[in-house]
Protein backbone atom coordinates (compact mmCIF):
# COMPACT_ATOMS: atom_id res chain seq x y z
CA UNK A 1 0.00 0.00 0.00
CA UNK A 2 1.64 3.57 -0.84
CA UNK A 3 0.35 6.51 0.31
CA UNK A 4 0.25 9.85 -2.00
CA UNK A 5 0.57 13.60 -1.65
CA UNK A 6 -1.82 14.77 -4.08
CA UNK A 7 -1.17 18.40 -6.41
CA UNK A 8 -1.22 21.32 -4.68
CA UNK A 9 -3.47 23.76 -6.26
CA UNK A 10 -5.11 23.52 -9.41
CA UNK A 11 -8.19 22.58 -7.58
CA UNK A 12 -11.31 24.78 -7.06
CA UNK A 13 -12.65 24.97 -3.96
CA UNK A 14 -15.70 23.78 -2.69
CA UNK A 15 -17.90 26.57 -3.70
CA UNK A 16 -16.74 26.51 -7.09
CA UNK A 17 -17.65 22.83 -7.01
CA UNK A 18 -20.08 21.31 -9.70
CA UNK A 19 -22.63 19.03 -8.04
CA UNK A 20 -22.82 15.97 -9.98
CA UNK A 21 -21.85 12.29 -9.77
CA UNK A 22 -19.46 12.75 -6.79
CA UNK A 23 -19.72 14.71 -3.77
CA UNK A 24 -16.66 17.76 -3.34
CA UNK A 25 -13.54 15.93 -2.12
CA UNK A 26 -15.25 12.13 -2.10
CA UNK A 27 -12.99 9.48 -1.84
CA UNK A 28 -13.55 6.51 -4.23
CA UNK A 29 -12.01 3.36 -4.51
CA UNK A 30 -11.66 2.23 -8.43
CA UNK A 31 -9.55 -0.25 -10.50
CA UNK A 32 -8.08 1.77 -13.53
CA UNK A 33 -8.73 0.63 -16.88
CA UNK A 34 -6.41 2.09 -18.89
CA UNK A 35 -3.90 4.98 -20.03
CA UNK A 36 -5.49 7.89 -21.55
CA UNK A 37 -3.21 9.42 -24.56
CA UNK A 38 -2.54 12.41 -21.73
CA UNK A 39 -1.16 9.56 -19.83
CA UNK A 40 -4.00 10.10 -16.67
CA UNK A 41 -5.21 6.92 -15.52
CA UNK A 42 -8.98 6.09 -16.57
CA UNK A 43 -11.50 3.97 -14.00
CA UNK A 44 -15.01 3.61 -14.20
CA UNK A 45 -18.10 3.98 -11.35
CA UNK A 46 -21.07 1.99 -13.04
CA UNK A 47 -20.46 3.36 -16.62
CA UNK A 48 -18.98 6.79 -15.14
CA UNK A 49 -15.59 7.90 -16.48
CA UNK A 50 -12.65 9.26 -13.86
CA UNK A 51 -9.72 10.66 -14.58
CA UNK A 52 -6.70 10.24 -12.43
CA UNK A 53 -3.34 11.11 -13.12
CA UNK A 54 -0.58 8.89 -11.64
CA UNK A 55 -2.76 5.83 -11.32
CA UNK A 56 -1.54 2.83 -13.72
CA UNK A 57 -3.88 0.00 -15.65
CA UNK A 58 -4.77 -2.68 -13.42
CA UNK A 59 -4.04 -0.67 -9.98
CA UNK A 60 -6.83 -0.46 -7.40
CA UNK A 61 -6.62 2.87 -5.91
CA UNK A 62 -8.21 5.39 -3.58
CA UNK A 63 -9.14 8.30 -5.02
CA UNK A 64 -10.00 11.80 -4.13
CA UNK A 65 -12.75 13.51 -6.51
CA UNK A 66 -12.58 17.26 -7.18
CA UNK A 67 -14.62 17.94 -10.41
CA UNK A 68 -17.39 16.80 -11.95
CA UNK A 69 -18.25 17.41 -15.46
CA UNK A 70 -21.09 16.75 -17.64
CA UNK A 71 -19.90 13.37 -18.38
CA UNK A 72 -16.97 12.51 -16.27
CA UNK A 73 -14.98 13.46 -13.23
CA UNK A 74 -11.75 14.18 -12.30
CA UNK A 75 -9.84 12.89 -8.95
CA UNK A 76 -6.91 12.96 -7.30
CA UNK A 77 -4.72 9.95 -6.51
CA UNK A 78 -4.61 9.44 -2.81
CA UNK A 79 -3.09 5.53 -2.14
CA UNK A 80 -2.38 2.45 -3.99
CA UNK A 81 -4.56 -0.15 -2.56
CA UNK A 82 -3.28 -2.88 -5.14
CA UNK A 83 -0.28 -1.51 -7.34
CA UNK A 84 0.70 -2.49 -10.55
CA UNK A 85 3.59 -5.13 -11.17
CA UNK A 86 4.92 -2.24 -13.61
CA UNK A 87 4.92 0.36 -11.05
CA UNK A 88 8.18 1.77 -10.32
CA UNK A 89 10.09 4.74 -8.22
CA UNK A 90 10.03 8.36 -9.95
CA UNK A 91 13.31 9.77 -10.37
CA UNK A 92 12.00 13.14 -10.10
CA UNK A 93 10.46 14.48 -6.82
CA UNK A 94 8.81 16.63 -8.54
CA UNK A 95 6.78 14.23 -10.39
CA UNK A 96 2.98 14.54 -10.47
CA UNK A 97 3.46 17.96 -9.34
CA UNK A 98 5.54 18.96 -12.84
CA UNK A 99 3.20 18.77 -16.03
CA UNK A 100 6.39 17.93 -17.74
CA UNK A 101 6.46 14.22 -17.23
CA UNK A 102 3.49 11.66 -17.24
CA UNK A 103 5.01 8.20 -17.23
CA UNK A 104 8.34 8.12 -14.32
CA UNK A 105 6.26 5.71 -12.30
CA UNK A 106 5.94 3.02 -15.31
CA UNK A 107 8.55 0.98 -16.09
CA UNK A 108 9.90 1.73 -19.43
CA UNK A 109 8.73 -1.47 -21.58
CA UNK A 110 5.40 -0.94 -20.45
CA UNK A 111 5.70 2.72 -21.83
CA UNK A 112 6.40 1.87 -24.83
CA UNK A 113 4.02 -0.57 -24.90
CA UNK A 114 1.14 2.12 -24.43
CA UNK A 115 2.47 4.11 -26.76
CA UNK A 116 1.79 1.48 -29.38
CA UNK A 117 -1.22 1.11 -28.03
CA UNK A 118 -2.60 4.84 -28.14
CA UNK A 119 -1.25 4.97 -32.06
CA UNK A 120 -3.39 2.06 -32.54
CA UNK A 121 -6.26 2.98 -30.89
CA UNK A 122 -5.99 6.63 -32.27
CA UNK A 123 -5.82 4.84 -36.00
CA UNK A 124 -9.11 2.85 -35.71
CA UNK A 125 -11.28 5.30 -33.58
CA UNK A 126 -10.30 8.60 -35.47
CA UNK A 127 -9.02 7.34 -38.79
CA UNK A 128 -11.26 4.07 -38.74
CA UNK A 129 -7.52 2.35 -39.73
CA UNK A 130 -7.42 -1.10 -38.61
CA UNK A 131 -3.29 -1.79 -39.19
CA UNK A 132 -0.70 -2.99 -37.47
CA UNK A 133 1.71 -0.81 -35.41
CA UNK A 134 5.05 -2.24 -35.12
CA UNK A 135 6.45 -2.34 -31.26
CA UNK A 136 7.70 1.49 -30.35
CA UNK A 137 10.98 1.86 -31.11
CA UNK A 138 12.71 3.05 -27.90
CA UNK A 139 15.30 5.22 -27.01
CA UNK A 140 18.74 4.62 -26.04
CA UNK A 141 18.67 6.67 -23.21
CA UNK A 142 15.17 7.36 -21.08
CA UNK A 143 16.63 9.92 -18.83
CA UNK A 144 19.28 12.71 -18.96
CA UNK A 145 18.48 12.72 -23.47
CA UNK A 146 16.64 16.31 -23.58
CA UNK A 147 19.10 18.77 -25.56
CA UNK A 148 16.37 21.40 -25.25
CA UNK A 149 14.64 22.83 -22.55
CA UNK A 150 12.71 25.94 -21.85
CA UNK A 151 11.70 26.91 -17.67
CA UNK A 152 9.55 29.88 -17.41
CA UNK A 153 9.29 32.46 -14.47
CA UNK A 154 6.73 34.86 -13.50
CA UNK A 155 6.74 38.65 -12.27
CA UNK A 156 8.91 37.83 -9.35
CA UNK A 157 7.07 38.93 -6.11
CA UNK A 158 9.53 37.22 -3.16
CA UNK A 159 12.95 36.32 -2.63
CA UNK A 160 12.26 32.56 -3.58
CA UNK A 161 10.26 33.18 -6.60
CA UNK A 162 9.52 29.88 -8.71
CA UNK A 163 11.69 29.37 -11.67
CA UNK A 164 10.80 25.89 -13.81
CA UNK A 165 7.63 24.62 -15.50
CA UNK A 166 4.05 24.78 -15.64
CA UNK A 167 2.37 22.63 -12.53
CA UNK A 168 -0.06 19.41 -13.75
CA UNK A 169 -3.13 20.34 -15.05
CA UNK A 170 -2.49 24.32 -15.27
CA UNK A 171 -1.72 27.30 -18.05
CA UNK A 172 -0.17 29.07 -15.50
CA UNK A 173 1.20 28.31 -12.35
CA UNK A 174 4.31 27.72 -12.38
CA UNK A 175 6.49 25.70 -9.89
CA UNK A 176 9.90 25.87 -8.86
CA UNK A 177 12.22 23.24 -10.83
CA UNK A 178 16.05 22.97 -9.39
CA UNK A 179 17.26 20.17 -11.55
CA UNK A 180 15.20 18.21 -14.76
CA UNK A 181 16.13 14.72 -15.09
CA UNK A 182 15.14 13.89 -18.61
CA UNK A 183 17.82 16.84 -19.59
CA UNK A 184 20.94 16.93 -20.10
CA UNK A 185 23.71 16.91 -17.46
CA UNK A 186 25.11 20.41 -18.99
CA UNK A 187 21.78 21.43 -19.49
CA UNK A 188 21.18 21.16 -15.76
CA UNK A 189 24.66 22.73 -14.42
CA UNK A 190 24.20 26.02 -16.50
CA UNK A 191 20.47 25.84 -15.43
CA UNK A 192 21.65 25.93 -11.98
CA UNK A 193 23.59 28.88 -12.54
CA UNK A 194 21.19 30.82 -14.52
CA UNK A 195 18.90 30.64 -11.56
CA UNK A 196 21.28 31.83 -8.95
CA UNK A 197 22.25 34.90 -11.39
CA UNK A 198 18.48 35.48 -11.59
CA UNK A 199 17.43 35.61 -8.26
CA UNK A 200 20.59 37.79 -8.09
CA UNK A 201 19.26 40.54 -9.83
CA UNK A 202 15.19 39.98 -10.04
CA UNK A 203 14.55 43.90 -10.93
CA UNK A 204 15.82 42.85 -14.26
CA UNK A 205 12.40 40.99 -15.29
CA UNK A 206 10.09 43.05 -14.89
CA UNK A 207 7.50 40.91 -16.41
CA UNK A 208 8.97 37.48 -16.22
CA UNK A 209 10.36 35.43 -19.15
CA UNK A 210 11.31 31.97 -20.47
CA UNK A 211 14.45 30.93 -21.05
CA UNK A 212 16.38 28.65 -23.18
CA UNK A 213 18.73 26.23 -22.67
CA UNK A 214 20.33 24.52 -25.79
CA UNK A 215 22.81 21.48 -25.76
CA UNK A 216 24.50 21.60 -28.91
CA UNK A 217 27.58 21.11 -30.53
CA UNK A 218 28.59 24.51 -28.97
CA UNK A 219 28.36 24.11 -25.85
CA UNK A 220 24.90 24.98 -23.53
CA UNK A 221 23.82 28.12 -25.76
CA UNK A 222 20.77 30.64 -24.16
CA UNK A 223 20.59 32.63 -27.10
CA UNK A 224 17.51 31.78 -29.49
CA UNK A 225 18.89 33.79 -31.84
CA UNK A 226 22.53 32.74 -31.84
CA UNK A 227 22.99 29.90 -34.62
CA UNK A 228 24.25 26.47 -33.20
CA UNK A 229 25.05 22.94 -34.85
CA UNK A 230 23.60 19.97 -34.57
CA UNK A 231 24.84 16.52 -36.23
CA UNK A 232 22.53 13.86 -36.84
CA UNK A 233 24.91 10.92 -38.31
CA UNK A 234 27.34 12.43 -41.07
CA UNK A 235 25.06 15.02 -41.62
CA UNK A 236 25.70 18.64 -39.60
CA UNK A 237 22.78 21.00 -39.42
CA UNK A 238 22.78 24.70 -38.61
CA UNK A 239 19.66 26.91 -37.45
CA UNK A 240 18.98 28.98 -35.00
CA UNK A 241 18.93 28.17 -31.07
CA UNK A 242 15.28 28.89 -30.58
CA UNK A 243 13.97 27.48 -33.82
CA UNK A 244 12.32 24.11 -33.45
CA UNK A 245 14.33 21.12 -33.83
CA UNK A 246 14.08 17.52 -32.38
CA UNK A 247 15.81 17.26 -29.01
CA UNK A 248 16.59 13.69 -28.21
CA UNK A 249 19.95 13.50 -30.12
CA UNK A 250 20.26 9.31 -28.70
CA UNK A 251 17.37 8.39 -31.08
CA UNK A 252 17.49 11.05 -33.80
CA UNK A 253 19.43 9.34 -36.55
CA UNK A 254 17.51 5.73 -36.08
CA UNK A 255 14.12 8.04 -36.17
CA UNK A 256 15.10 9.41 -39.53
CA UNK A 257 16.80 6.70 -41.20
CA UNK A 258 13.77 4.75 -40.47
CA UNK A 259 11.68 7.86 -42.86
CA UNK A 260 14.71 7.67 -45.25
CA UNK A 261 14.31 3.81 -45.41
CA UNK A 262 10.91 3.84 -45.99
CA UNK A 263 10.92 6.26 -48.74
CA UNK A 264 13.98 4.75 -50.59
CA UNK A 265 12.49 1.38 -50.46
CA UNK A 266 9.70 2.19 -52.73
CA UNK A 267 12.46 2.52 -55.58
CA UNK A 268 11.95 6.29 -55.94
CA UNK A 269 14.46 8.32 -58.09
CA UNK A 270 13.86 11.45 -55.77
CA UNK A 271 12.91 12.62 -52.76
CA UNK A 272 10.60 15.14 -51.40
CA UNK A 273 10.69 16.79 -48.29
CA UNK A 274 8.33 19.13 -47.30
CA UNK A 275 8.11 21.28 -44.17
CA UNK A 276 11.45 20.68 -44.84
CA UNK A 277 12.22 23.04 -42.68
CA UNK A 278 16.70 22.96 -41.71
CA UNK A 279 16.87 20.14 -43.62
CA UNK A 280 16.70 17.30 -41.77
CA UNK A 281 14.99 14.49 -43.97
CA UNK A 282 16.13 16.04 -47.15
CA UNK A 283 20.00 16.01 -46.55
CA UNK A 284 19.72 12.70 -44.80
CA UNK A 285 18.27 11.23 -47.42
CA UNK A 286 20.60 12.82 -50.19
CA UNK A 287 22.92 10.30 -50.79
CA UNK A 288 20.10 7.67 -51.34
CA UNK A 289 18.39 9.48 -54.08
CA UNK A 290 19.68 10.90 -57.04
CA UNK A 291 17.87 14.77 -56.51
CA UNK A 292 16.16 16.04 -52.76
CA UNK A 293 13.52 19.09 -53.52
CA UNK A 294 12.87 20.70 -49.81
CA UNK A 295 9.55 22.49 -49.79
CA UNK A 296 9.12 25.26 -47.11
CA UNK A 297 6.23 28.01 -47.06
CA UNK A 298 9.43 30.23 -44.79
CA UNK A 299 11.56 31.75 -47.25
CA UNK A 300 13.97 31.74 -44.36
CA UNK A 301 13.92 28.30 -43.52
CA UNK A 302 14.18 27.49 -47.02
CA UNK A 303 17.79 30.06 -47.79
CA UNK A 304 18.71 27.95 -44.51
CA UNK A 305 18.11 24.56 -45.79
CA UNK A 306 20.14 25.13 -48.78
CA UNK A 307 23.24 26.49 -46.87
CA UNK A 308 23.13 23.32 -44.73
CA UNK A 309 23.54 21.40 -47.96
CA UNK A 310 26.31 23.60 -48.81
CA UNK A 311 28.24 23.27 -45.98
CA UNK A 312 27.28 19.18 -45.88
CA UNK A 313 28.74 19.37 -50.03
CA UNK A 314 25.24 17.52 -50.98
CA UNK A 315 24.97 18.78 -55.20
CA UNK A 316 22.16 17.36 -55.53
CA UNK A 317 19.24 19.04 -53.37
CA UNK A 318 17.55 21.88 -54.07
CA UNK A 319 15.33 23.90 -51.67
CA UNK A 320 12.39 25.74 -52.69
CA UNK A 321 10.26 28.42 -51.07
CA UNK A 322 6.39 27.30 -51.61
CA UNK A 323 3.03 28.99 -51.42
CA UNK A 324 0.58 27.07 -49.00
CA UNK A 325 -1.99 27.22 -52.31
CA UNK A 326 0.91 25.66 -54.55
CA UNK A 327 3.21 23.57 -53.03
CA UNK A 328 4.04 21.18 -55.64
CA UNK A 329 4.08 23.83 -58.58
CA UNK A 330 7.68 24.44 -58.92
CA UNK A 331 9.21 20.69 -57.95
CA UNK A 332 11.19 19.83 -61.30
CA UNK A 333 10.24 16.08 -60.77
CA UNK A 334 7.66 13.66 -61.77
CA UNK A 335 5.31 12.30 -58.61
CA UNK A 336 5.80 8.80 -60.56
CA UNK A 337 9.63 8.80 -59.82
CA UNK A 338 9.16 10.25 -56.45
CA UNK A 339 8.74 9.60 -52.56
CA UNK A 340 7.66 12.63 -50.46
CA UNK A 341 8.45 12.87 -46.83
CA UNK A 342 5.62 15.14 -45.24
CA UNK A 343 6.45 16.26 -41.52
CA UNK A 344 3.95 18.52 -40.16
CA UNK A 345 2.97 20.80 -37.41
CA UNK A 346 0.79 19.43 -34.39
CA UNK A 347 -2.15 20.92 -35.80
CA UNK A 348 -1.45 18.26 -38.79
CA UNK A 349 -2.06 19.03 -42.41
CA UNK A 350 -5.18 20.93 -44.11
CA UNK A 351 -7.55 19.55 -46.75
CA UNK A 352 -6.08 21.72 -49.75
CA UNK A 353 -2.35 20.27 -48.83
CA UNK A 354 -3.76 16.51 -48.75
CA UNK A 355 -5.20 17.24 -52.25
CA UNK A 356 -2.15 18.72 -53.77
CA UNK A 357 -0.23 16.05 -52.56
CA UNK A 358 -2.74 13.73 -53.87
CA UNK A 359 -2.52 15.16 -57.78
CA UNK A 360 1.39 15.06 -56.92
CA UNK A 361 1.05 11.26 -57.20
CA UNK A 362 4.18 9.79 -55.73
CA UNK A 363 5.08 6.55 -55.51
CA UNK A 364 5.23 6.71 -51.63
CA UNK A 365 4.08 8.92 -48.86
CA UNK A 366 6.18 8.94 -45.69
CA UNK A 367 4.24 10.95 -43.32
CA UNK A 368 5.94 11.72 -40.03
CA UNK A 369 3.86 13.17 -36.96
CA UNK A 370 4.21 14.10 -33.56
CA UNK A 371 0.23 14.03 -32.73
CA UNK A 372 -0.85 10.61 -33.85
CA UNK A 373 -4.64 12.07 -33.40
CA UNK A 374 -4.14 14.71 -36.46
CA UNK A 375 -2.12 11.69 -38.47
CA UNK A 376 -5.18 9.02 -38.02
CA UNK A 377 -7.19 12.41 -39.31
CA UNK A 378 -5.11 13.25 -42.05
CA UNK A 379 -4.07 9.33 -42.94
CA UNK A 380 -7.70 8.67 -43.21
CA UNK A 381 -8.53 11.71 -45.49
CA UNK A 382 -5.76 10.17 -48.02
CA UNK A 383 -7.20 6.55 -48.08
CA UNK A 384 -10.43 8.02 -49.15
CA UNK A 385 -8.31 9.50 -52.14
CA UNK A 386 -7.19 6.17 -52.61
CA UNK A 387 -3.99 5.27 -50.84
CA UNK A 388 -3.64 2.68 -48.57
CA UNK A 389 -0.92 2.48 -45.33
CA UNK A 390 1.50 -0.41 -45.14
CA UNK A 391 3.53 0.63 -42.50
CA UNK A 392 3.34 2.51 -39.28
CA UNK A 393 5.71 2.55 -36.34
CA UNK A 394 6.24 4.97 -33.28
CA UNK A 395 9.60 5.84 -31.63
CA UNK A 396 9.80 7.07 -28.71
CA UNK A 397 11.33 10.46 -28.81
CA UNK A 398 10.46 11.67 -25.32
CA UNK A 399 10.43 8.83 -22.43
CA UNK A 400 8.90 9.40 -19.48
CA UNK A 401 6.33 11.30 -21.19
CA UNK A 402 2.81 10.53 -23.02
CA UNK A 403 4.36 12.35 -25.71
CA UNK A 404 5.24 10.03 -29.51
CA UNK A 405 5.93 10.71 -32.49
CA UNK A 406 5.04 7.86 -35.81
CA UNK A 407 5.88 7.74 -38.90
CA UNK A 408 3.72 6.22 -41.24
CA UNK A 409 4.12 4.95 -44.65
CA UNK A 410 1.28 4.94 -47.83
CA UNK A 411 1.21 3.84 -51.45
CA UNK A 412 -1.44 3.97 -53.82
CA UNK A 413 -4.42 0.73 -53.85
Amino acid sequence: MSEFEPPQSRKPDASKFRPGKFTYHQEIEVEIATITNLGEGLARVDGWVVFIPGALPGEKIVARVWHNSANFSRADLVRVVIPSPHRVQPRCDLFGECGGCQYQNLAYPQQLEWKRKQVAEAFERLGGLKVEVEPCHPSPKQYGYRSKITPHFMTPRRADFPIGFLASGTSRRVIDVPKCPIATDAINSSFAKSRKEIRGNPGRFERGATLLFRDCEEGVITDPRQVVTEKVGAIQLKFLAGEFFQNNPSVLEQFVGYAIKLAQESGAKHLVDTYCGSGLFALSGARQFESVNGVEVSAEAARKAAENATLNRLVNCRFIAGTAESIFKNIPVNGADSAVIVDPPRKGCDEAFLEQLHRFNPRRIVYVSCAPDTQARDLKYLCTLGWKVIAVRPFDLFPQTRHVECIAALERT
